[in-house]
């Protein structure tokens, strides 16, 4: 099971009723942040799901929607009485944006590990997420969108382990990955499991224009997060010149690469209620929502070959 929370789904500036972008991931009792706005220490503890677990963070672009609330959030672990290692990894330049933000922040009780990524992305594991970095276009400026994938552990075999002579006291080391012994034949975890089982695929990428390497990684996701920055095509000029997505690029995105869900965040200060703009925008793809600050999602493994089961709430 994969849950997160959107803490913030404004861009630009915040509003009363909605705080800067964030988004706070969270499997098995581990968690992490993408992106921090101003405010993100506030929808965390409005949320309740805590600090200590947050094990890192993943920068999409350094505008300031996205980072300025970096120095608070730190000030909020050390508080929390955090001690182990807190990772953030970043497009180019994250080293200089973090120290220039965190000038107000004293010595803290845990080491910051700055990773930055190189032009074309990469891969990072965390929090038994398999995460790949792309990068999107933003203008020029180097913005990342990351794919999650939560991996799901083919079913343990009986029948496999018999025929192996594999002792019933050793099933539970294979179910658990280790390897073991039958006499001088060594038994791997893979010979005793049936096929692959999908696991959950979870898209986050914003500030982009629709483009190739977004395309690509949206692909076979169970749910698509893609900024909605406007509704209506008399807002296009402006996307264009800032680099956005309306609602309808967004929902394009998503039908050509047919994940279970799409849901739009990022708004503009311009968008009082972003759910008015969704009747239309479903009539290109069906299964879009509009997310609000604090709204909670739980994604559960997929059926088969069915996209992962999402519950909004």
């Amino acid at each position: 099971m994969l849950e997160f929370c959107t803490l913030g789904t404004g861009g630009t500036l915040p509003i009363p009723e909605r705080a800067l972008s964030s988004l706070y991931v969270r499997v098995n009792g581990r968690s992490l942040l993408i992106d921090c706005g101003e405010g993100t220490q506030v929808g965390i503890r409005r949320l309740g799901w805590g600090f200590r677990c947050l094990d890192g963070m993943l920068l999409t672009h350094y505008h300031g929607d996205h980072c300025t609330g970096i120095a608070g959030l730190l000030l909020s672990l050390e508080k929390a009485g955090k001690d182990e290692p807190f990772h953030i990894w970043g497009p180019r330049g994250l080293k200089r944006v973090v120290e220039g933000l965190c000038v107000i922040v004293p010595q803290l009780s845990f080491p910051v590990m700055l990773h930055e990524l190189p032009a074309e992305g990469g891969d990072v594991e965390m929090i038994g997420l398999k995460i790949r970095a792309f990068p999107v276009d933003h203008g020029g400026i180097p913005c990342f969108g990351y794919r999650m994938v939560l991996d799901r552990g083919a079913v343990f075999d009986p029948e496999k382990a018999k025929a192996l002579n594999v002792p019933m006291k050793d099933w539970k080391r294979l179910q658990q990955g280790e390897t073991v012994h039958v006499g001088l034949k060594r038994i791997l975890p893979g010979d005793v499991t049936g096929a692959p089982r999908k696991g959950i695929t979870l898209v986050f990428s914003t500030d982009t224009r629709p483009c190739e390497t977004l395309e690509k990684n949206c692909a076979d996701a169970d749910l698509l997060i893609l900024e909605g920055m406007y509704g209506t095509e008399d807002k296009m000029p402006q996307a264009l010149k800032n680099h956005h997505m309306l609602f309808r690029e967004a929902a394009e995105i998503a039908r050509k690469t047919t994940p279970g869900g799409l849901l739009l965040t990022h708004f503009s200060t311009s968008l009082e209620d972003p759910e008015e703009y969704l009747p239309e925008t479903r009539t290109i793809f069906e299964r879009t929502w509009a997310a609000k600050d604090g709204e909670t999602v739980v994604m559960r493994y997929p059926e088969g070959k069915e996209k992962a089961w999402i519950s909004l709430s």
